[in-house]
């Protein structure tokens, strides 16, 4: 038997063999049609129909970064937002700190709703609110402070830091200032910031944001592979983001006896275009792999790193250990992706099957090599070669937890 791992726009077959074992998430269908009025009409913790009185709306959506399926999402809540009296609405692009989009780009996220009014988050027009808990300044876009009510919406699925996406994550970073951007992201030194944790303090910092900015209602989903809806959850921003979030753990939270050797999938293209996208599956891998062992990691990476910071961190670091240690006295957004495999080479050993230059790939503390047979081999002769072997074609998307 053979398993399909996605490399670019095709694939790459391993032939299965004894001492291999797949992992595979449990993905649950399409919802169907009404999920999201579903979901509407039967919100959790809080419902629409408490803010009747309110005149203005804020609807924070996701930018062209995000499979959110903000078409889908935006006509029925707005008919809600309709049925409460408010016609003064406009839809705010939670663009954080991330580029300006085109207007096509726009026109596609938004398709027939491009009608409604629209603008893109500007990270300096934001009022401050306050602080949280940890120190962060609560800083947002004016527009989105001043209005009656803030609606957010969005897509959940494993984060690799903030544990998951989705809820509070449309106000911090969505529609804050770089400063409070900055500051929020400096917590994922603290060990807790991890994939699928809802105790990360990045995700309750961006809680204790949202609480002070006012998040009133959220309205997130949550697809499985092919991007269906599988459920729809509406409410209070924490407790319908929690119901969504356990929705992707049962599908793709797996608990796996740790092997001497794990190939994970960046799960081809789009996934796996530059290794600043790809690391995730390596993140989603790291539990399933005993101490000391060898970790593949699977990902074309044509348009290379991805990142210029990631790249200059990781080319003006003398060793992981170097690079690891300086993430630990100074932030800069792309070069805690250097880190991260800095820090994962310290404790495995990391093969990288991608076109990468080999030179880049040791630059970035990765071992190279050109196809799978070659790194099954180098895995091999480290391991041994009766060496157990767990495959996650879907590393991605799959969260491995040990026994």
């Amino acid at each position: 038997m053979n398993v399909k791992l996605g490399y670019g726009k095709t694939f790459l077959e391993l032939q299965l063999a004894d001492g291999m074992e797949v992992v595979l998430p449990k993905e649950l269908p399409a919802a169907g049609p009404g999920e999201i009025e579903r979901s509407l009409n039967h919100p959790l913790g809080k419902s629409l129909g408490e803010f009747q009185g309110c005149r203005s709306a804020s609807i924070l959506v996701s930018d062209i970064t995000r499979p959110s399926p903000t078409h889908l999402m935006l006509p029925p809540l707005i008919n809600v937002l309709k049925d409460i009296g408010i016609m003064d609405f406009m839809v705010v692009f939670a663009l954080g700190t991330h580029r300006k989009m085109s207007i096509d780009e726009e026109k596609f996220l938004l398709k027939s709703s491009v009608i409604l009014p629209h603008i893109q988050h500007n990270p300096k027009a934001c009022v401050p609110l306050g602080c949280t808990k940890r120190g962060t300044p609560v800083e947002i876009l004016d527009r989105v402070a001043s209005s009656d009510l803030i609606v957010a919406t969005g897509n959940i699925e494993y984060h690799y830091y903030a544990g998951y996406s989705g809820g509070a994550k449309a106000v911090l970073p969505g529609v804050s200032s770089e400063r409070s951007v900055i500051k929020n992201h400096e917590l994922m030194r603290d060990p807790g910031a991890a994939t699928g944790r809802l105790d990360s303090p990045v995700r309750q910092d961006m809680e204790d944001a949202a609480e002070i900015a006012g998040l009133d209602f959220i309205l997130n989903v949550v697809q499985n592979s092919k991007k269906d809806i599988v459920q729809s959850v509406a409410g209070d921003f924490i407790q319908a983001h929690r119901a969504g979030a356990a929705t992707v753990d049962a599908m793709y939270r797996r608990a796996v006896n740790p092997a001497e050797i794990v190939v994970t999938c960046a799960g081809g293209s789009p996934k796996d275009l530059n290794l600043f996208q790809a690391q995730k599956a390596l993140d989603n891998a790291k539990h399933a792999v005993l101490p000391g062992g060898t970790i593949i990691l699977v990902a074309e990476c044509c348009e290379g790193l991805g990142n210029k910071v990631f790249e200059r961190w990781a080319r003006q670091a003398t060793s992981a250990e170097d690079c690891w240690e300086r993430f630990g006295r100074e932030y800069e957004f792309g070069g805690h992706k250097a880190a991260f495999l800095a820090r994962e080479s310290m404790k495995h050993q990391v093969i990288l099957v991608s076109s990468l230059p080999a030179n880049v790939a040791r630059m970035c503390f990765l071992r190279p090599a050109r196809t799978l047979a070659e790194a099954l081999d180098l895995a091999r002769e480290r391991q041994g070669k009766d060496a157990r072997i767990l495959v996650m074609p879907y590393g991605n998307l799959t969260l491995a937890t040990p026994k």
